[in-house]
C-alpha cells in the first residue's frame, strides 16, 4: 500500500510516499537505523533494524502468531527513507503489556469487531523509546513535521484497512506529545526504574537508603550468596549456544507458568546475539558446573533493559539478587543513568526501583466507542499520578537524600 503526500516546503522534492511494508528487510538497515537513533548518541537497542529483523526472521513475529509485520516507511521520490515506524496487524492483545482486554469485551458486546487492530510498539516488550522514528536535518521539514506526517500516515493505514483502532504502546514523551497534539487518546502506565544518582559503587547506593532498608538489602544480597549459586554477566562474543540453550529453557518454563505461550523462538535469541551481541548482557547463575538461572539485558545508551528471568532452582532472594541488585551493579560499573526493570513489581520499590510514569497512544475509529474510552481514561490518568506520587514517597530513599524518578 502506497499514499502520497503533498510535500509543500522542500524545493528538492515534489512528493514522498508513505508505504506499508509487510517485512523490515523492504526497509534498508542503515537508514532504518538513522531514523531510529534520531541523531543522539544513544542508541535504544529495541528500535534497531536488527531486533527487529531477529523478531522476523526466526518467526517470534508472523501473521499466525497474532503479530503480522505492518511496518510504516516514510520515503522521498528518490526512495530515501524519512521517517519509519514498527506496525503490526494482531487478532489479540497478548504481548503487550499495556492491557485493552476490557475495551475488546465491552466493543464486542455492543456489537462491534474489535479485532484486527493495528499495534505500533516492541513485540513482548514493555520498554520505552521512539516510536515515531525520524531521520533528522532533513531539509524542508523539522522533527516535529516529520512525526506528524508519520502519525497521520499510520492513522491513514488504520483507516483504509479498516480495523478497530491503533495503538502505540511505550513511547517517549517527546512521541506522547506529539500523539497528544494530534488528538489521539493518552494513557499512563507506571512502571519501576532505577535512577543512577552518581553512585561509585554499590555501597554509595545504599548509604541514600534508610537504615532499615539499607539492612534488608544486605540481608538478601547475603541470603542470595549463602545458596551457593555462582553469579556472572556475560555479553558479545563470550555469549555462547550453551549460554542460549539455558535460558531459552528458563525463558520457555516462565512463560509456561505465567502466560502460557513463548513468542520468541530459540532462534531468535541466537540472531539477537548474532546481530547484536555488544548490546546483549546475560547475568547467569551456575550451580556445580551447570546453568541454573538467568536474566536477559539489553544495553543502550545510558540504560539497562532488563527483560526476561528464568530458574530451575529455588533458593531465597535469588530472583532479586539476579535481576536487580546484579544489574544496579553493572549500571553504577558502566556509569549507566538508568535500569528499566520490566513490567509490574511494587516489590521493587524497596529495593531502590522508583516508580515513573509510561505512556501509551490510541486512535479509535468509532466515535461512540472513542467518547467510552476517553471518559475512562480521563478518571484513570489522575489516579496512576497519585499513585506514582504516593510511592515515590513510600520509597527506601532517605528523605534527605531521596532519588527523584
Amino acid at each position: 500500500m502506497a499514499m502520497d503526500i503533498p510535500e509543500p516546503n522542500s524545493p528538492d522534492l515534489e512528493f514522498i510516499t508513505v508505504r506499508v511494508v509487510p517485512s523490515i528487510h523492504e526497509v534498508d538497515a542503515t537508514q532504518w537505523d538513522e531514523c531510529a537513533r534520531q541523531g543522539t548518541p544513544n542508541f535504544n537497542p529495541f528500535v534497531r533494524h536488527a531486533f527487529y529483523s531477529a523478531l522476523e526472521d526466526s518467526g517470534s513475529v508472523t501473521h499466525d502468531s497474532g503479530w503480522q509485520p505492518q511496518h510504516v516507511a516514510i520515503e522521498t521520490a528518490e526512495g530515501a527513507l524519512l521517517a519509519c515506524a514498527a506496525m503490526y496487524l494482531k487478532d489479540h492483545s497478548y504481548g503487550e503489556y499495556v492491557f485493552d482486554w476490557g475495551w475488546a469485551n465491552a466493543y464486542e458486546r455492543a456489537g462491534g469487531h474489535y479485532y484486527p487492530k493495528l499495534q505500533c510498539a516492541v513485540p513482548f516488550a514493555p520498554v520505552t523509546g521512539p516510536r515515531l522514528m525520524v531521520r533528522p536535518d532533513t531539509p524542508g521539514f523539522n522533527t516535529v513535521d516529520l512525526k506528524r506526517m508519520l502519525l497521520t500516515g499510520m492513522i491513514e493505514v488504520a483507516d483504509r484497512q479498516e480495523v478497530s483502532s491503533l495503538h502505540i504502546t511505550f513511547p517517549d514523551e517527546e512521541d506522547t506529545n506529539v500523539m497528544a497534539a494530534a488528538g489521539l487518546l493518552e494513557r499512563y502506565g507506571q512502571q519501576f526504574h532505577w535512577k543512577n544518582d552518581g553512585y561509585q559503587t554499590f555501597d554509595d547506593f545504599l548509604d541514600a537508603l534508610s537504615s532499615r532498608k539499607r539492612k534488608n538489602i544486605r540481608k538478601e544480597r547475603e541470603k542470595a550468596k549463602a545458596s551457593g549459586v555462582t553469579i556472572y554477566a556475560v555479553s558479545g562474543d563470550d555469549i555462547t549456544s550453551k549460554h542460549w540453550d539455558a535460558f531459552y529453557r528458563f525463558y520457555r518454563l516462565t512463560s509456561d507458568r505465567k502466560w502460557g505461550q513463548a513468542y520468541m523462538t530459540r532462534s531468535f535469541f541466537e540472531l539477537l546475539s548474532e546481530r547484536m551481541g555488544d548490546q546483549v548482557v546475560l547475568i547467569m547463575g551456575e550451580e556445580d558446573g551447570e546453568i541454573v538461572c538467568g536474566a536477559l539485558n539489553l544495553l543502550g545508551g545510558d540504560t539497562l533493559y532488563g527483560r526476561n528471568w528464568g530458574t530451575v532452582v529455588h533458593y531465597p532472594m535469588l530472583h532479586f539478587e539476579v535481576c536487580y541488585y546484579r544489574a544496579i551493579d553493572f549500571a553504577i560499573e558502566k556509569g549507566l543513568k538508568w535500569v528499566e526493570a520490566g513490567a509490574q513489581g511494587p516489590h521493587k520499590l524497596q529495593r531502590g526501583y522508583l516508580p515513573r510514569k509510561t505512556y501509551s497512544a490510541h486512535w479509535i475509529s468509532d466515535g461512540g466507542f472513542r467518547a467510552a474510552v476517553s471518559q475512562y481514561l480521563g478518571q484513570e490518568r489522575p489516579a496512576i499520578e497519585e499513585d506514582v506520587d504516593t510511592l515515590t514517597e513510600l520509597g527506601p530513599f532517605k528523605r534527605t537524600g531521596r532519588a527523584s524518578p
